[in-house]
């Protein structure tokens, strides 16, 4: 039954992306934004909406305690691990599967701009935010001060682009999917729909998502259960990959139709989105919890992996201004990598901490 509820999910997840790329790019025009704005900030707050609220009802809700702050903090720094090697092989993965379909082939066609902006935005954030980690117990008011710079970081950081962004208008978009179900607006102009009906589409898709990544997760984690994974392990690694997968599907299906600026700013908004509003959460609310120790040290060594992986994909990038779809494997060998250590770990054959 549960092998069930995980088709059921990805089919409902991807519904869900296919309805939010298209209506969100929708809201984009009618707020006259640019690709930077729609994928690194409206899109990238939509799709991390699954993965913020596994923290959130853990450590805010859990009852606190050693066991739900850890499946808290494992999520959060989960997240930008994920976004920053699984995700970005995952896009590799599919503009090289789309080569042919693409005027570009493998070389993916972005505004560096966008995206250095929102690198530098992630890397100074979690560095902050992870720097917090080694505050001795009870640091309680630093760790509060943090957590406000954090939230003015990401404001700052949201206010740049909109306020660099400009409305695209050359862009062609594909008809909004539900402008049909409008018979008024649809008479009254058959190419633009109403904005009430572009928004009732996006705020179905992220229902849609959200509800579908919890049915993962659900049904992953009740495997895991039956199987005896560890929680370490489920918390590290197999819950991300769930609530992960709508910044996967989208960025796909942008590369698909050769926007890759939207592709890639998705999960580098998110990465920067990851790294500031979720950590506030552990700051505030389970400060002694967000501490490396012995018992932390795997699951901040993911944070050293982002890092990493930052640095080998985005350097070349800022050196050259050109991007190659096929730089984004590396994500995949960091992450094959760090699931090594996870697994050895869990099984006793390797000591960390």
């Amino acid at each position: 039954m549960d092998t069930v509820f995980l088709v059921v999910a990805l089919v409902v997840i991807l519904a869900g992306a296919e309805l939010f790329t298209n209506g969100i790019e929708w809201v984009g025009r009618k707020l006259r934004l640019g690709q930077g704005a729609v994928g690194s900030v409206l899109a990238a707050v939509g799709t991390a909406l699954p993965e913020t609220m596994i923290p959130i009802i853990a450590i805010g809700f859990g009852g606190g305690g050693g066991h739900t702050d850890a499946v808290g903090i494992g999520a959060i720094l989960g997240a930008p691990f994920m976004l920053s090697t699984l995700a970005m092989f995952v896009t590799g993965i599919g503009v090289i599967a789309f080569r042919r379909q693409r005027a570009t082939a493998t070389r993916m066609v972005v505004d560096t701009t966008v995206l250095v902006h929102d690198i530098r935005y992630f890397v100074i954030a979690y560095a902050i935010a992870v720097g917090a980690a080694f505050l001795p117990e009870g640091s309680t008011l630093p760790r509060l001060v943090i957590a406000v710079v954090l939230v003015g970081i990401y404001a700052w950081y949201v206010k740049g682009h909109l306020d660099a962004e400009g409305h695209d208008d050359e862009e062609d978009l594909e008809p909004l999917r539900l402008h049909r179900l409008d018979r008024s607006g649809h008479r009254m102009d058959p190419d633009v729909p109403r904005m009430v009906v572009v928004a009732a589409q996006v705020i179905l898709a992220l229902l849609c998502i959200i509800g579908g990544a919890y049915l993962f997760v659900g049904a992953v984690d009740r495997i895991a259960a039956s199987a005896g994974v560890s929680e370490l392990l489920l918390a590290l690694v197999i819950a991300p990959i769930a609530t992960e997968l709508p910044e996967k599907f989208n960025s796909l299906l942008w590369v698909r139709r050769g926007k890759d600026t939207l592709a890639m700013g998705n999960i580098t908004g998110a990465m920067v989105f990851q790294s500031a509003i979720p950590t506030v959460v552990a700051l505030v609310l389970a400060g002694d919890s967000w501490r490396v120790g012995p018992d932390s040290t795997l699951a901040f060594m993911s944070a050293a992996i982002a890092f990493v992986a930052v640095a080998a994909i985005f350097l070349p990038m800022w050196r050259t201004a050109r991007l190659d779809g096929r730089t984004l494997l590396v994500g995949g060998v960091l992450y094959a990598a760090y699931l090594g250590i996870v697994v050895g770990a869990v099984m006793g054959y390797v000591t960390v901490g």
